[in-house]
């Protein structure tokens, strides 16, 4: 006869669901790794709505399952906090360290974040997103001033009757400097 259980289970975090729905939203895929037993690791998963998970999944086992995904042309991020998820974390294309976990893991990670709130994974991938637009639109600053001021300063529609001076260019070229640096300022994050 069972006279008494005891069940133990770590909470989610009420920040998680939220996440996941916003990586979704940005076609995202959320699978999770764990060690936990089949029936956790699914509860979990089903509460979250997961795109899947993989249970009873010892260290070097996640560190292969990276890899398989890898293989598959998937761009893998891995969020990890312990010991165990150190291997995964340098193998991912991406490692991210959650703040409040283990040495080993924030070493190991390319990131770690501070306040270890599952939000910040969306706001890194949106803050990473701005920049990258930002860095397009500062390429195409500079080289558009600097394609169409040099050779018209070297002369080259000098025929045409088209011909600034070189101080001009390289007022122009100083300008496209202010402009980019001013454009970089200008940086925020899309809500």
């Amino acid at each position: 006869k069972i006279l008494g259980s005891i069940s133990l289970n770590d909470k989610i975090r009420k920040q998680s669901k939220n996440a996941i729905d916003t990586l979704h939203k940005m076609n995202i895929k959320c699978w999770m790794l764990t060690g936990d037993n089949e029936e956790t690791a699914k509860e979990v998963s089903n509460e979250l709505e997961l795109d899947g998970y993989f249970s009873q999944v010892l260290p070097h086992q996640k560190q292969n399952k990276i890899k398989e995904l890898q293989k598959n042309n998937e761009f893998v991020a891995m969020t990890g906090d312990g010991v165990n998820d150190a291997p995964a974390l340098a193998e991912a294309d991406i490692g991210i360290a959650i703040g409040s976990g283990t040495d080993v893991a924030a070493e190991t990670a390319d990131i770690v974040l501070v306040n270890s709130d599952p939000n910040d994974i969306v706001t890194l991938i949106k803050f990473g997103k701005s920049t990258y637009n930002k860095m397009i639109q500062n390429l195409f600053w500079a080289t558009g001033y600097n394609v169409i001021a040099i050779p018209l300063a070297a002369g080259i529609l000098y025929n045409q009757g088209i011909l600034i001076s070189p101080a001009v260019g390289a007022a122009l070229m100083s300008l496209s400097t202010v402009i980019v640096a001013i454009n970089a300022k200008l940086l925020q994050i899309k809500k």
